[in-house]
């Protein structure tokens, strides 16, 4: 029953809001212009020509061949290529990303329940429409862009990498590299965690006596605290009893994950075949140690789950955790915030595109409130720091210690080389941040939800509504994420 409400719910209002921007804006509009050629090109069958400037690979292109040979096979079956050609509108590729849209809603909702099998299906359908929901997620599921069907690719690998089915997950994780290349950080996250998992499984499954590593265990306890005081009380066990739990099922592990570790060598030899990580454009998508794209993250994601970590609550919440652990929490916080200024001072790129581009959110942002005065960057330092103490925190009432930094190390992999501040970057991990945030009220849960469709809501009018022009070029302009 909740994927059905699910479904419905996404398609009831995705489809007609889709119509209605094929009908205002039926001409490509910013990267469609390289993304709906190329794929008309495939309908055509010309699958050797390749427009240089776009910088995936063509999953998304295969992904809308399916399904438009699903919806017309018999032009399909007849191989007739101009009738094929004729049936790639620029409106029927556009709702591939309805579709997934759809299909993102239901793996969430099946997520939330393998992970957390006590939210109950109720639960589990009210926040996959909330992710539905979420502004940047929502705005591009009515344009051709790669975001939408990317995310499907990485929740699909994740459900099976928790449901042990390594295979069909490697299978999603190598499709989710052809819509985006950086998926091949999740598909590492997820490999990692659940060979962690499926150890730990085989190890109480085995019954393999503990009595031994739990010595070993305490002595480099003592070994930890001697040497680092700064380590947080029993990071060291559980870093010692993963290497143990793994070690001991190393054989089996290995043979279990295999299919990741052959998706990964295949990724390795395109990087070095193609020179890079970016097929085209790679003199703008340089990759650059933008680590104020780390912090900027963390606000955004703190924000955008507001319920979870700008609250009361959560203030007292922290603060209190603050001084139960204060040597450890004061140290980290200094540690912290040093870091974080000398990511913003030394390591804030200014990408051209964010600079000349109005069309962009990100480009006022940038203006009206990074820049706006020279000391804002430092002064919303300490509002990253607290917006990543508090990720950090939450996830670690739910998650192992490793897993979570696992999960932070990832979010930098992904995103820290990337020097142009874009949202689109920030959903999947976001994502993965409220399938493993804490249950909240159903009050908290509609208000969040009334926020997310308020934000929607404008920037669609706004894209469709406000149009304007450049003097230095043709054509109209429209604001988007």
């Amino acid at each position: 029953m909740g994927r059905l409400t699910i479904a419905a719910a996404v398609a009831a209002w995705a489809i007609p809001l889709a119509a209605l921007v094929d009908s205002i804006v039926p001409d490509l509009y910013m990267d469609e212009i390289f993304h709906i050629p190329q794929v008309q090109r495939y309908c055509r069958g010309d699958f050797l020509t390749w427009d240089p400037m776009i910088t995936t690979p063509p999953g998304l292109y295969y992904i809308s061949l399916a399904y438009v040979a699903s919806l017309f096979p018999g032009a399909w079956a007849t191989r007739i290529a101009e009738v094929f050609d004729a049936l790639c509108t620029t409106a029927l590729l556009r709702s591939t990303n309805v579709i997934m849209a759809v299909i993102c809603g239901v793996l969430v909702h099946d997520l939330l329940l393998c992970i957390r099998p006590e939210i109950g299906k109720r639960k589990a359908t009210a926040f996959a429409i909330l992710v539905a929901l979420y502004p940047i997620h929502w705005f591009f599921t009515f344009l051709y862009y790669t975001d939408v069907a990317s995310l499907a690719a990485v929740l699909a690998m994740y459900l099976f990498c928790l449901k042990k089915q390594f295979w069909v997950s490697a299978a999603f994780g190598a499709f989710s590299i052809l819509l985006r290349q950086t998926n091949v950080i999740w598909m590492i996250f997820f490999a990692a965690n659940g060979a962690i998992a499926h150890a730990q499984c085989l190890y109480v499954k085995n019954n393999v006596r503990y009595e031994n590593s739990e010595l070993t265990y305490k002595s480099n306890k003592e070994i930890s605290h001697m040497d680092n005081k700064t380590t947080a009380p029993g990071f060291t066990e559980e870093i010692w009893d993963t290497i143990f739990k793994l070690w001991n099922s190393k054989c089996e592990v290995l043979i279990a994950f295999i299919p990741f570790a052959m998706v990964l060598l295949v990724f390795v030899a395109f990087i070095v075949w193609n020179g890079g990580i970016v097929l085209g454009a790679k003199e703008a998508h340089v990759v650059s140690p933008h680590f104020a794209q780390f912090l900027y993250f963390g606000l955004v994601s703190a924000a955008a789950l507001l319920p979870w970590h700008f609250t009361p609550s959560r203030v007292s919440d922290l603060f209190h955790w603050c001084r139960k652990n204060k040597t450890y929490s004061s140290f980290a916080i200094l540690v912290a915030l040093g870091l974080s200024l000398i990511a913003v001072h030394f390591f804030s790129i200014a990408h051209p595109y964010l600079l000349a581009d109005n069309r962009h959110y990100t480009f006022y942002i940038w203006r009206k409130v990074i820049q706006v005065h020279w000391m804002m960057k430092y002064v919303l330092t300490p509002v990253y720091v607290y917006s990543w103490f508090s990720i950090v925190n939450i996830l670690g009432k739910s998650q192992a210690r490793v897993w979570v930094l696992s999960f932070v190390l990832s979010v930098a992999l992904v995103l820290i080389p990337a020097p142009l501040v874009e949202f689109r970057y920030y959903t999947i991990p976001l994502v993965i941040l409220i399938l493993h945030s804490p249950v909240i009220s159903n009050g908290k849960l509609l208000a969040l939800g009334f926020l997310y469709a308020a934000v929607d809501l404008f920037t669609l009018a706004m894209f469709l509504f406000r149009p304007f022009q450049w003097q230095h070029e043709p054509g109209t302009q429209r604001f988007i994420w």
